[in-house]
């Protein structure tokens, strides 16, 4: 393809943004988010209610306030999911409920305080994780393009302004994937880096991911064995970290593997305090959180046959009322246990059905249209966020997938292959445990816009494309990023911006 015939199927509109452009148009999303967050936050004000979707934020207001009176994590009264009234419980996030009782002893009992704190922080944070992600692995235009929907995001925005740990959490993993692009970049530095602060910065990442919800355990060997796949690889480790030891150091990746032990011990420090606590008070091993076994059990009960339903019928058994009445002398975690085993056997007496019903979820998963069981607050944010951007996450994920098995840009598809396999873990276990009517999805959403969406709106056309010839000042191969496809439907046009720092092609 010459670089005529491209402009005859991509007509553009030429047109640069240097890089002190792009960081003042960071600085307006950054602001947009912001604005956007605060104004969730007041929306919710200082009261504490069970709007849609965000019902979880009444336990960790009344788990704070109880936090900072003195009486440890317990409620006042009778609890979700079936926690008797100042028995200690484990079943919330320790992270996010001392968040709140720090700003509750520091500004009072002042529910909006803790909105807007979350707010501002998010606002910047999201964005700007969002802007370093896409940038380093597909250019600046990618990032810009990524920070921006990810600050007009409606279910960002909604639940920035809620008491709950989503938010929160999405920033986290953020941080995670970008720490680990770093690590895997610093291997291909072909200088000696200091990497030890990066392994520390990703066990802290990690282990505040975990704190704010005990699933992310499970992508985290994973993304562990995504990094050392990534910096034993020879055409990686050729030039990078356990390349200095020879042949078996790349084997093996011993240096790498180091690492690996720093974080993990960082991870375990950060876990092991809790782990303790809960043994204290419960009698038994329970290394972080008492809410698998609940969760697993309801979202696997017969009740539901072979056909998942977002919200038990108010006119039929509640959760509580499927909980087995024996068991119900047991403390928090050894009913945790307990259900657990009970859910495991609803599987394995009948795997089939646990099939049908584990795929039937994709439904509510992916719903993006409004539902008139649902409230007008859930129904905008359904539809002003997945249901605008879903075509085009679509789009992505079939571009993407298509150039993954063409392309020679081995870094470029590793690179693409961590989103893959946090998204596919994360669903395969969200369809084994959730049994709320929270999309899962949602949860997976900073990945979709970060990594996926970016595929639907952009191309890495080859060197030869570019106007500037595709040389860098020292004569190197380079590939620029231009935004296409689907975006110029939008924006009627396309960034040519060669005036961007070059990513290095391979």
């Amino acid at each position: 393809m010459t670089p005529s015939s491209t402009n005859r199927t991509m007509p553009t509109v030429r047109w640069t943004i240097s890089a002190k452009t792009a960081r003042w148009v960071l600085l307006a999303i950054m602001a947009l988010a912001v604005v956007l967050r605060v104004a969730s936050a007041l929306y919710q004000g200082n009261r504490v209610e069970p709007l849609p979707g965000i019902f979880d934020q009444l336990s960790y207001d009344g788990l704070a306030r109880r936090l900072v009176e003195g009486h440890g994590f317990s409620f006042a009264e009778g609890h979700w999911p079936a926690t008797p009234a100042g028995a200690p419980t484990a079943h919330w996030s320790y992270l996010y409920t001392v968040y709140l009782a720090v700003v509750y002893a520091i500004f009072g009992m002042q529910p909006v305080a803790a909105r807007l704190i979350q707010a501002v922080l998010v606002g910047i944070l999201q964005t700007w994780l969002a802007w370093r992600i896409g940038r380093r692995v597909f250019g600046p235009a990618v990032g810009l393009v990524s920070a921006a929907f990810t600050a007009v995001y409606l279910y960002f925005v909604y639940y920035a302004g809620a008491l709950i740990t989503e938010t929160f959490y999405i920033t986290a993993v953020m941080w995670v994937f970008d720490v680990a692009f770093r690590l895997s970049d610093a291997a291909r530095a072909g200088r000696r880096v200091r990497e030890w602060p990066l392994w520390v910065e990703l066990g802290i990442a990690v282990g505040v991911a975990t704190l704010l919800r005990q699933l992310f355990l499970l992508v985290a060997p994973l993304l562990l064995l995504w990094i050392w796949w990534r910096r034993t690889r020879p055409a990686v480790a050729g030039g990078g970290a356990d390349s200095a030891g020879g042949r078996w150091s790349r084997l093996f990746g011993w240096k790498t593997l180091r690492g690996f032990v720093l974080a993990v011990a960082i991870t375990g420090i950060m876990i092991i305090p809790w782990t303790v606590r809960n043994y204290l008070v419960f009698h038994t091993l329970v290394p972080l959180n008492t809410n698998a076994g609940y969760v697993f059990y309801w979202a696997n009960h017969p009740i539901y046959g072979t056909s998942f339903i977002g919200i038990l019928p108010a006119d039929g058994p509640s959760y509580a009322d499927l909980l087995p009445p024996e068991l119900l002398n047991l403390n928090e975690a050894e009913l945790d246990k307990a259900l657990l085993a009970r859910g495991i056997g609803f599987v394995t007496a009948d795997p089939i059905r646990y099939l049908m019903l584990s795929t039937s979820r994709g439904r509510e998963y992916f719903k993006f249209w409004p539902s008139a069981d649902s409230s007008l607050v859930s129904n905008i944010s359904r539809v002003g966020s997945f249901g605008i951007f879903l075509p085009f996450m679509i789009y992505g994920v079939v571009l993407a997938s298509v150039r993954f098995v063409r392309s020679k840009d081995q870094e470029w598809r590793h690179h693409w292959s961590l989103p893959g396999v946090h998204d596919t873990v994360y669903l395969d276990a969200s369809a084994d445990v959730d049994a709320d009517s929270l999309s899962s999805a949602d949860r997976c959403l900073p990945l979709d816009l970060c990594c996926l969406w970016r595929h639907g709106f952009v191309r890495t056309d080859p060197p030869r494309l570019c106007s500037c010839g595709g040389r860098d000042a020292t004569g190197r191969s380079v590939a620029h990023t231009h935004v296409a496809g689907a975006w110029s439907c939008c924006v009627q046009g396309l960034v040519r911006q060669c005036p961007f720092p070059a990513r290095n092609a391979p």
